[in-house]
C-alpha cells in the first residue's frame, strides 16, 4: 500500500501548511511530512502570496492526490467521517463550511499586513486600517459561533475544519501583539495555543533556522 504523505513547506511561516498539518492531526491521519526548502522560489512565492497555493499543503492517501486545503479538508471528513470535522447538524455544518470558505478566500489584507512568524513578537504593532477591519470581522466570526456552541472551539467541545482554518490568525494576534479584548475570543485563542497539536506545530517552527526576509517586519 503507497504511503500517505502530506507535503508542507516553513512550519515558522507557512499558515496554509500550519492547517493542513492540523487537519490531518484532527482527522486522525497517519501520515508522514515532506518538507520542501523554505527557499525554494515556488514555496517562497505561495507563502508570500504571490502564487496559488498549490504546492503546499499536498495530501497523498491511496492513490488520491489532493492539494487545496479546503479540498483536503472535504476528502478528510469523507474518509474519516467519525473524525468529527464538521458539525453534526446540518445548519452548523452549512454554516462552518460558509466561514472555512470565508477564510480560504478572504482577509487579504490580514494575510498581507500580518504574515504568519511564530517566532516574531512585535509589541505595539501598528495594524493598517483594512487589516484592522479583517480582524474585526475574524473576531465577529469567532464570536458568533462561540456564543451559539459555548465553546472551548468554534462548533463546541469538539475541534472541526473551522478551527484549523482559524488558528493561523491566532498565531497573527499574538506575534503583531494584537488586543482580542472579547473574553470568549480571548479564551479561544488560549484554547487553540494549548492544543498539544499547536505546541507540537511551535515547537518545531522555532527550531527552523531558515529566515525568510520578505515576510519579517521591518520598522
Amino acid at each position: 500500500m503507497a504511503r500517505t504523505t502530506l507535503t508542507l513547506s516553513s512550519k515558522n511561516y507557512s499558515s496554509w501548511s500550519l492547517r493542513g498539518w492540523l487537519l490531518a492531526r484532527f482527522a486522525g491521519l497517519d501520515f508522514e511530512e515532506l518538507m520542501l526548502a523554505p527557499d525554494d522560489a515556488d514555496a517562497k512565492a505561495e507563502m508570500l502570496l504571490l502564487a496559488p497555493s498549490m504546492l503546499v499543503p499536498c495530501l497523498r492517501h491511496s492513490g488520491v492526490t489532493v492539494w487545496d486545503t479546503l479540498a483536503i479538508a472535504e476528502y478528510l471528513n469523507e474518509i474519516k467521517p467519525k473524525a468529527g470535522l464538521l458539525p453534526d447538524a446540518r445548519a452548523a455544518r452549512a454554516h462552518c463550511r460558509a466561514i472555512c470558505g470565508e477564510m480560504h478566500s478572504g482577509f487579504t489584507s490580514l494575510r498581507s499586513a500580518l504574515p504568519m512568524n511564530l517566532k516574531g513578537h512585535f509589541p505595539g504593532y501598528k495594524v493598517w486600517s483594512r487589516a484592522q477591519t479583517d480582524i474585526a470581522r475574524v473576531l465577529e466570526i469567532w464570536k458568533t459561533c462561540l456564543d451559539a456552541h459555548g465553546g472551548p472551539y468554534l462548533y463546541g467541545a469538539h475541534r472541526t475544519m473551522a478551527d484549523a482554518m482559524y488558528a493561523p490568525v491566532v498565531t497573527r494576534l499574538i506575534t503583531y501583539d494584537v488586543t482580542v479584548e472579547d473574553a470568549a475570543c480571548a479564551a479561544y485563542c488560549r484554547a487553540i495555543m494549548a492544543m498539544p497539536e499547536m505546541q507540537e506545530w511551535t515547537a518545531a517552527a522555532l527550531l527552523e533556522p531558515e529566515a525568510i526576509d520578505e515576510l519579517e517586519v521591518e520598522f
